[in-house]
């Protein structure tokens, strides 16, 4: 039997949707007592550490979300799976585990999207799918060049919730590796000698990967950004509903952002489904009698 899916509830299930983010994202805030947080990351390229000023109080569902990652020790032995050149250094999603492809790490809730601040270089900012606002995880990037006129505009805007203090050298000695592909990862940053090209990783090692050693608090004191100036998005976000106005069709309501087309598109598109089937089904019986 089928039920017809209304204008209505197909807005009250988007809305609710977007609730439900809200809800996680609240419930990460109160699981992780640090009001501004530099952390910490060591990887195997360097003894070296990256250090990170994360903006706490501006973009405070995504900076918990990390910091609950970094609590679990998600990030531990985990590898930097991605580069762009000229573009990122992402990573935070996939670990080794003796062979190809790259084993894909366990994934909480996604976050809400708090694009606050400009995607410029030396900056920290969460990684997410295609045309979806809300679905940042686990992986992150770090920004090698100023890409706010990309990244501060598509998708929502991309949150931006940290600024590399210490250490940039080093995310600028993994993106000048040679870089390999396994599976649907393109650009893995790999460790190898001049003479050595990707053909010959087929049995790579642990060794050949730049390996996320730990990531750790450093310093939570209540006030670690006072210094810093990052910034701003030239993007705003009037509503506060995490995303961009000109990816908004609605910037004055934060109960919603996608246009009415998309939210109906669902129900439209099966009931359009049942009216040709059913003309098929009439067009079958007249040419049988």
């Amino acid at each position: 039997m089928f039920t017809q899916k209304t204008n209505k509830t197909t807005k009250i299930n988007a809305r609710k949707a977007l609730a439900l983010i809200s809800i996680a994202t609240a419930s990460l805030s109160f699981t992780n007592t640090a009001s501004a947080t530099i952390v910490e990351i060591k990887t195997s390229l360097s003894e070296q550490l990256i250090k990170v000023n994360l903006f706490d109080s501006t973009t405070p569902a995504t900076v918990a979300n990390f910091l609950n990652y970094i609590d679990s020790g998600h990030y531990t032995n985990s590898v930097v799976h991605r580069v762009a050149t000229d573009f990122v250094v992402q990573g935070g999603g996939y670990k080794f585990t003796g062979e190809w492809p790259l084993t894909p790490l366990v994934a909480s809730a996604p976050v809400k999207n708090e694009p606050v601040y400009s995607n410029v270089k030396g900056t920290i900012a969460m990684a997410k799918k295609g045309s979806n606002v809300h679905s940042a995880t686990n992986q992150w990037f770090f920004n090698l060049k100023d890409n706010s006129d990309n990244l501060d505009r598509q998708n929502g805007g991309f949150t931006v919730f940290g600024q590399v203090i210490e250490g940039m050298d080093i995310v600028d000695k993994i993106a000048q590796l040679k870089l390999c592909n396994a599976g649907d990862l393109e650009g893995i940053p790999m460790v190898m000698a001049e003479s050595q090209q990707c053909g010959d990783m087929s049995t790579p090692g642990m060794e050949n990967f730049v390996v996320i050693e730990y990531v750790g608090i450093f310093d939570n004191s209540e006030v670690t950004d006072g210094d810093l100036i990052p910034l701003k998005s030239k993007e705003p976000d009037s509503d506060g509903d995490g995303v961009i106005d000109i990816s908004d069709a609605f910037p004055s309501d934060p109960a919603k952002y996608l246009p009415d087309a998309q939210e109906d598109s669902g129900g439209s598109i099966t009931w359009f489904a049942l009216a040709m089937l059913t003309l098929l089904t009439m067009r079958r019986r007249l040419f049988s009698m």
